[in-house]
């Protein structure tokens, strides 16, 4: 492709210059804040999180018109969503990991982190389903029990997505298609990771810990 200079020509004056733009030489992928499916990553989790903040809006609104709460039932126990918790936070790491050996184009190491992180989303997964078992009420009983399944319902959605992604990214990852922009897909898959971790934090507080303070 050529582009010709806008200046107009003067009688006898020398051909104008012309440059030469090769488009094979521009990238065909980018990492972070370069990258069109990390600014796409980004405003899923800021729509994301705004459903969030008003399923949290919701429970502290029937807090406020019931006073005594929770209804009917005590609360959660502590011990699977704790242990949820541990494994969720403790996730950070390998996949910070993930993240850096993404970009640096390891493939190695990226897969190994991908098995990881695919490992670790099923065993939250897992830990997840027990959780439910001691909530202690049912998601028809009333208005709590409606609003505690509405938010563990939310996260375990998300929690669901990321881990169906990880798996797909790290079978693509053991095939030909392991190379290039799978390498900057395993970063923004990274970066999903960690708005699932922060989201979990507040569910997990008001959840768990709110009704015992109340």
């Amino acid at each position: 492709m050529t582009i010709d200079s806008v200046q107009p020509r003067r009688e006898g004056a020398l051909p104008p210059h012309r440059v030469v733009l090769n488009a094979r030489s521009m990238p065909a992928y980018a990492y972070g804040h370069r990258s069109p499916i990390w600014w796409g990553t980004v405003g899923f989790a800021a729509a994301e999180g705004m459903g969030f903040a008003l399923a949290i809006g919701a429970y502290f609104y029937l807090v406020f018109i019931n006073g005594n709460w929770p209804l009917s039932a005590p609360p959660p126990d502590l011990f699977w969503s704790g242990l949820f918790t541990i494994v969720m936070l403790a996730s950070a790491w390998p996949n910070s990991l993930a993240k850096r050996n993404g970009e640096r184009e390891d493939l190695v190491r990226s897969r190994r982190d991908l098995v990881i992180m695919s490992l670790v989303g099923l065993v939250l997964l897992g830990i997840r389903v027990m959780e439910f078992t001691g909530l202690h009420v049912r998601w028809d009983q009333n208005a709590y029990g409606s609003i505690l399944w509405v938010l563990l319902g939310l996260h375990t959605l998300h929690l669901v997505t990321d881990l169906g992604d990880t798996i797909v990214l790290t079978v693509l990852m053991f095939t030909r298609h392991g190379h290039g922009k799978r390498f900057s897909d395993v970063g923004d898959n990274a970066f999903y990771w960690y708005f699932v971790i922060a989201s979990w934090v507040p569910i997990y507080l008001i959840i768990y810990w709110f009704p015992r303070w109340w």
